[in-house]
């Protein structure tokens, strides 16, 4: 028996087994999809990396694998509906579906990881790297940029959950967290986290390191 459609949701971002998403949806096919989302035992979803093309309006091109995304919250108000997510399975795309009339797809959810005590020191590694480029990208905005996460932030007991959630909080571009996704192996999230963050935290010095530019003479 075939698997039935899921619903899906292109993003400009990736969202990360584990993580939250918050989403703001005025679009009549997404308000038609959470309507009949909201009609199941589990509201769910599936949310994919934008290749090319913009979140709004359709016709944009997808990146195959993405994340299942449960939804705990909704809030409706007048325009626009707030739903908050929480990322869950990550999922690969047998086959994209027309949109008739919101994304839709038969996908195949991939396994979650397993946890290896030999792993500890190589996440105490990646997570000190990303705490210390956040505390340099802080300090370097002086609190100006509100997407970044805080140095501080908590993460899970759980050395799986919290893998991802390391991954996911790396300051890095989409691309890069796309590449954090297709991760083989806890092992290979955790040595690839590690790589992106002390190359962000390098960057990140350089910037911090460079004179500002000489103001014009009035």
């Amino acid at each position: 028996m075939e698997p039935a459609p899921t619903a899906m949701f292109p993003l400009g971002s990736v969202l990360f087994p584990h993580m939250p998403l918050p989403l703001q949806l005025f679009e009549q096919r997404y308000l038609m999809m959470l309507g009949q989302l909201l009609d199941t035992a589990e509201p769910q979803f599936g949310a994919v990396l934008i290749e090319r093309g913009h979140e709004v309006g359709g016709g944009e091109q997808r990146f195959e694998v993405g994340t299942m995304a449960r939804v705990v919250e909704v809030d409706p108000r007048a325009g626009v509906t707030g739903v908050l997510a929480l990322g869950t399975n990550r999922l690969r795309v047998r086959e994209w579906l027309p949109d008739d009339p919101y994304p839709r797809a038969t996908v195949e959810l991939i396994p979650e990881f397993t946890w290896d005590e030999s792993l500890a020191d190589l996440f105490d590694e990646a997570e000190a790297s990303v705490r210390e480029v956040l505390r340099t990208v802080a300090a370097l905005t002086a609190g100006q940029v509100r997407s970044i996460w805080p140095p501080d932030v908590a993460i899970s007991d759980d050395p799986v959950v919290a893998s991802w959630q390391v991954a996911a909080i790396t300051p890095v571009g989409s691309l890069d967290q796309y590449d954090l996704l297709l991760s083989s192996s806890c092992e290979e999230l955790l040595e690839r986290t590690r790589s992106l963050a002390r190359e962000a935290e390098e960057t990140a010095v350089l910037m911090r390191d460079v004179p500002p530019p000489d103001q014009p003479s009035e």
